[in-house]
């Protein structure tokens, strides 16, 4: 068969191929999302470990369409006197982001602040004496500063 007949038939079926994909529904995110995004914002180390988990392997959830991005401790310091805040503040603007889509955000902004203070208080936890105390204070008002500035 020569190229050109072998063109002339191919591209059809290119076209068919093309209308098909085309006429796809989207991939529906799955019904559980509600139930995976509250169990990935609980104020627990295990939630805090299955979203870190969760955050490192972003491709596994593409389904759930999350919205992964963060400006970290936004205008305050990632990392404040060496203190590492970064991660903590990432799962707090992953709860914000999320429930700010689902339309749900004013419900749970009062948890999601809670678990950015456990997780900044498990953080203080790895020091001792003067520095953990420093770390607790600061702790407290990056805490203080969500619950009564965050929107």
């Amino acid at each position: 068969m020569s190229r050109r007949r072998a063109a002339l038939l191919v591209t059809p079926l290119l076209a068919v191929s093309a209308l098909a994909v085309a006429a796809a529904p989207a991939q529906a995110v799955p019904a559980d999302k509600p139930q995976v995004l509250a169990g990935f914002t609980q104020t627990g180390a295990a939630s805090y470990g299955n979203w870190l988990a969760a955050r490192n392997a972003q491709g596994k959830w593409a389904a759930y369409a999350f919205d992964w991005s963060t400006d970290y401790c936004s205008k305050s310091p990632d990392n404040p006197f060496g203190f590492p805040f970064k991660l903590s503040c990432a799962r707090h603007d992953f709860g914000y982001r999320n429930y700010k889509n689902a339309g749900t955000f004013a419900a749970n902004k009062p948890r999601l602040d809670s678990a950015l203070y456990e997780d900044l208080k498990r953080v203080c936890a790895s020091y001792s004496g003067a520095k953990k105390t420093s770390c607790n204070g600061l702790a407290w008002t990056y805490y203080q500063a969500v619950k009564n500035l965050g929107k």
